[in-house]
């Protein structure tokens, strides 16, 4: 049986790379970010940061659909300010800069328009949308917080592709899961909001 599945495996992997394009590359980005928190408790204001990692392309050809995967470092974040609330203020808090590190693997559906008479070989534009996957592996030193550890975000954007090397592009992503909840008041937690700019080059 695990034989049969094997050489299944092997023939789909086969026919998918006979049939679509697959290519790696080097990305990297300028973050807007921002944290989004169940009710309007205290102010929040957006934060900036960046992106850089690894990015892989399967691409169907002559129908111009197909996939983007990755695994990029990603800061996200706010100022929060604890400061306006008795609770934390009495403790010491106050404009808190809320830092989160995490590893991001997105996985996209994305279409190219590939059919443009030839002008495709020099500009391309492009729209995606999907699924990120945020593994927190680090964050910053305010105390008032407890991490999830990880998080979902849904992710939208477009941009165009430059002599087939080149991608510029622009996205919105929505936390879906929260990020962040206060040690004090439980149910005080927070989604992650980000806006980016990204520059890829792939080999």
């Amino acid at each position: 049986m695990k034989k049969s599945i094997a050489v299944l495996a092997l023939c789909l992997a086969t026919a998918i790379s006979s049939f679509a394009q697959f290519r790696w590359g080097a990305t990297a980005g300028y973050n807007g970010n921002n944290l989004t928190f169940k009710q309007d408790i205290v102010s929040v204001s957006s934060t900036s940061g960046f992106t850089a990692g690894g990015i892989g392309e399967l691409m169907f050809p002559g129908i111009g659909f197909g996939i983007d995967l990755g695994l990029m470092y990603n800061m996200q974040g706010a100022k929060v300010n604890l400061g306006q609330k008795k609770v934390w203020s009495s403790l010491g808090y106050g404009n808190e800069n809320v830092t989160l590190h995490s590893l991001t693997i997105p996985f996209h559906l994305r279409f190219k328009w590939t059919r443009l008479n030839g002008l495709e070989d020099i500009i391309a534009p492009l729209i995606y949308g999907g699924p990120e996957f945020n593994i927190q592996v680090a964050h910053g030193k305010c105390k008032a917080f407890k991490y999830s550890g990880d998080d979902l975000s849904l992710t939208v954007g477009g941009g165009v592709e430059l002599k087939k090397k080149w991608q510029i592009t622009g996205g919105y992503s929505w936390g879906m899961t929260y990020a962040l909840k206060t040690k004090l008041l439980d149910n005080y937690s927070a989604q992650s909001r980000q806006w980016h700019i990204r520059l890829a080059y792939f080999f």
